[in-house]
């Protein structure tokens, strides 16, 4: 084990504080094709937070549960946060749940050169959209924080 990583304690998880940004584990999860992709398709996202919807127009072999339980294991990592729209102000069958990288998970990945914003950005955009999403991207996004 690296010696800057997190020992476990007795129960196998993670000794000291829960919210501490583990880089080495946040690479692992980051690295895995699957959600380096979601995490792709986020820095790409016009806005920089999808919904699942987007995230499935954009990964059409990934069901909406395999991508939700990919963006969970992200975000228990600490590489991105779920933003929510306030229920007063969410409007029937439009999602109300996007996903944005952390601070820490984007400071990460900007010394080391991963995911590079314009890079994911033009080629997010190349991709042909349908009405919906479009729709979708246009959508207001709830300000939040991009800590977890």
């Amino acid at each position: 084990m690296r010696p800057d990583a997190a020992q476990p304690d007795a129960t196998g998880g993670p000794r000291g504080d829960p919210d501490e940004f583990d880089t080495w584990t946040a690479l692992q999860k980051s690295t895995d094709t699957t959600r380096a992709n979601l995490i792709a398709d986020i820095v790409g996202h016009p806005k920089g937070a999808p919904s699942v919807k987007e995230l499935s127009y954009m990964n059409p072999d990934l069901t909406e549960d395999a991508i939700r339980r990919h963006l969970y294991e992200l975000r228990d990592v600490g590489v991105i946060a779920e933003i929510e729209i306030e229920p007063g102000n969410r409007v029937r069958g439009y999602p109300y749940k996007f996903y944005r990288l952390t601070t820490p998970a984007k400071e990460l990945f900007d010394r080391n050169d991963l995911f590079p914003e314009d890079a994911w950005k033009r080629q997010y955009s190349r991709v042909e959209k349908t009405g919906e999403i479009r729709e979708l991207e246009e959508m207001p996004r709830p300000d939040s924080p991009t800590h977890r």
